[in-house]
């Protein structure tokens, strides 16, 4: 067996390197990784290089969202064989800390995130891997959709910061990845009225595809005033924001009911100026998210029982070889893409968009 990996060398650049076979170290397992998802803030490392204080200053490797097969188990570990179809959760925590002990692991001070300076990420044959934060696949749902369970993990985390459930409406701003993954989840979770505004009529199409209700196209339009006609003037109970923009930030408090919910979702790296009284007089409340948390075995579950359908994300496939390009290509069109992911072993399907 050989290992590679694809080695960001600088801004838009990658290359294809061997690197060491992994040995599991006790408590570890080795796996073979089959996909590996392009996730908005892999993107940002490979065209700027940094993201707020996380700086990429050497060769790295990107990746978070992947899922394989274990190939070897290392000592003290149980529950895991040769042959086993996992997904492993990108952040390792301490375990220790009085934030893991009451179940807030990822706000943990000493997360290893894959793909997060310094650690490198998954882009490779063979990773070595913590076997505590590693789950198993059920054999109903593809390794492909295994390597989505990540962002629709934050999806989840956002629905149940936002409370979602039968009788709300919702409003989700930016439909991007993270904006459809949040829509799939409000869905299952039976939010009865979705809403979904972009700039971008592609990305509204998928929305519906995936179960929004209506729509709203921002260029042009005030998307308060669209959304409050749209809900009789009343405005969304839940109001997501995932777009990470000031601009939809702001819209976000327009449009918010009285004793609604803003859940903060998309990366907000620069300082934001608010107008707080739209807040104040409906008395709504801002949550922003991290990541997720105990919602891996939620995510893989609602794919087994069908409550999710990822097939609906149509998601676009390069192979490994070609990892480069489909950074590339997901940069120039992520106007129309829902998810981009990089198959390294094949895997028979008959329902995937390849490239």
């Amino acid at each position: 067996m050989k290992n590679q990996q694809f080695v960001m060398t600088g801004l838009g650049r990658m290359e294809l390197q061997d690197c060491p076979m992994p040995v599991p170290a006790p408590g570890e397992v080795v796996i073979e990784i089959h996909y590996v998802g392009i996730c908005g803030s892999d993107l940002h490392f490979f065209r700027f290089g940094r993201i707020g204080s996380k700086v990429i200053d050497r060769p790295f490797v990107l990746g978070h969202e992947c899922a394989g097969v274990v190939t070897a188990v290392g000592e003290g570990v149980s529950g895991f064989a040769p042959g086993d179809r996992v997904v492993p959760e990108p952040g390792v925590p301490c375990g220790g800390c009085a934030l893991c002990r009451s179940g807030k692991y990822n706000l943990c001070p000493d997360m290893r995130f894959l793909a997060s300076p310094p650690n490198d990420g998954c882009l490779r044959r063979y990773m070595a891997y913590p076997a505590r934060m590693v789950f198993h696949l059920p054999d109903a749902v593809p390794l492909l959709y295994g390597a989505m369970a990540e962002p629709l993990a934050v999806g989840l985390h956002a629905a149940r910061m936002g409370r979602a459930g039968l009788g709300k409406s919702a409003v989700i701003l930016g439909g991007g990845p993270i904006g459809m993954m949040t829509l799939l989840a409000c869905r299952a979770m039976g939010v009865t009225q979705v809403i979904v505004a972009d700039l971008f009529e592609k990305r509204l199409e998928n929305a519906v595809r995936l179960g929004a209700q209506e729509t709203v196209l921002a260029s042009g339009t005030d998307t308060a005033e669209a959304v409050l006609e749209r809900t009789g003037g009343a405005g969304a109970d839940l109001v997501f924001e995932t777009a990470g923009s000031p601009v939809t930030l702001r819209q976000a408090c327009r449009c918010v009911a009285r004793g609604g919910r803003i859940v903060l979702v998309g990366n907000q790296t620069e300082p934001v100026t608010l107008d707080l009284m739209p807040l104040m007089v409906r008395e709504a409340s801002i949550h922003p998210i991290y990541r997720y948390r105990n919602l891996f075995p939620v995510a893989i579950e609602a794919l087994a029982a069908g409550r999710i359908d990822l097939s609906l994300a149509e998601p676009s496939i390069f192979p490994f070889e070609q990892s480069e390009y489909a950074f590339q290509y997901t940069t120039e069109h992520g106007q129309s893409i829902i998810k981009s992911v990089i198959e390294l072993v094949p895997e028979n399907r008959t329902e995937v968009v390849s490239q």
